[in-house]
């Protein structure tokens, strides 16, 4: 196991703890892992790949340290000097690269996978095809982001913030800009979607994206769907989100689902997750094994 925390410094260098090893010095494959819109490192997932021989970076990309509170743009540079820094490390060294992406990071991990060369598998959960509410630059293109309207706000009958339809249409005049051009990418996705998500409509990008590819004559994806979950699917046995504080919204929101369905999707996404990344990271000869 890499036993460190490993993540981005705040002036946009790296470091590394220099982690200590349980199943032998490797070397493993590679995950950056990115969390949701407030940007900080969620380390609970990045220690839990580890146990299964993956080295993963937990990369913080706003709202941590002294980056900004607010970024008001995304250089993808920034999260390509993050994989060349976990590229570089001794035990990744030659491997293949993963990312493990939820919520708004969801469009960050499409948008690395698509221009970014030597991502060999994206895991997507509750994201969104298009890029939002910031634009992405990588070197000469510029990706804008997708809007909301505060006017399609609702509220349920429970009194909670309903904002599950504000944001606009990837699909529309305006919206088809921002839409990321999955099919330039090389490597293999997994969508895992919530039917029953408020925080927007996963299950409507999830299809937009999966249908694009098969357009371009792809079939590099797998689609997961739990009917009855709601937007936050994290590491098995995670409380269940049902509303909370939301950084855009600036509110508590609703994030919908239901807590017995919600909680086996968690258990069953991760078992997925795994073998998605055994599948397409594990090289044929890696013989290290994990006993849990």
């Amino acid at each position: 196991m890499l036993g460190s925390n490993v993540f981005g410094d705040s002036d946009g260098r790296f470091r590394s703890d220099h982690p200590s090893t349980e199943n032998g010095k490797g070397p493993f494959p590679g995950i950056l892992d990115t969390n949701v819109f407030r940007g900080g490192p969620f380390e609970l997932r990045a220690a839990l790949l580890a146990k299964r021989n993956f080295a993963v970076l937990a990369l913080a990309f706003q709202g941590y340290q002294d980056l900004p509170k607010r970024a008001d743009r995304f250089h993808l540079e920034y999260f390509e000097e993050g994989i060349d820094f976990l590229r570089q490390q001794p035990e990744v060294k030659d491997q293949k690269i993963g990312l493990v992406s939820i919520s708004k990071s969801g469009d960050l991990a499409l948008a690395m996978a698509t221009f970014l060369p030597g991502i060999s598998a994206t895991v997507w959960i509750n994201g969104c095809n298009a890029n939002t509410l910031v634009p992405i630059y990588y070197k000469d293109i510029c990706v804008p982001p997708l809007m909301f309207d505060v006017k399609r706000t609702k509220m349920t009958p429970s009194g909670f913030v309903d904002i599950g339809d504000v944001m606009n249409d990837p699909m529309s005049e305006e919206g088809l800009p921002s839409v990321i051009p999955i099919e330039r990418a090389s490597g293999n996705f997994m969508f895992i979607m919530s039917e029953a998500d408020r925080n927007w409509q996963s299950a409507y990008y999830a299809k937009l994206a999966c249908d694009r590819l098969e357009t371009h004559g792809k079939n590099n994806y797998e689609l997961v769907r739990y009917e009855k979950a709601g937007h936050f699917i994290e590491v098995p046995y995670m409380p269940f989100c049902l509303a909370n504080f939301h950084g855009v919204a600036n509110q508590v929101v609703y994030f919908g689902g239901e807590p017995k369905a919600h909680s086996e999707a968690q258990l069953d996404a991760w078992k997925r997750i795994l073998n998605f990344f055994k599948k397409h990271l594990e090289a044929t000869n890696h013989n290290c094994k994990s006993m849990l």
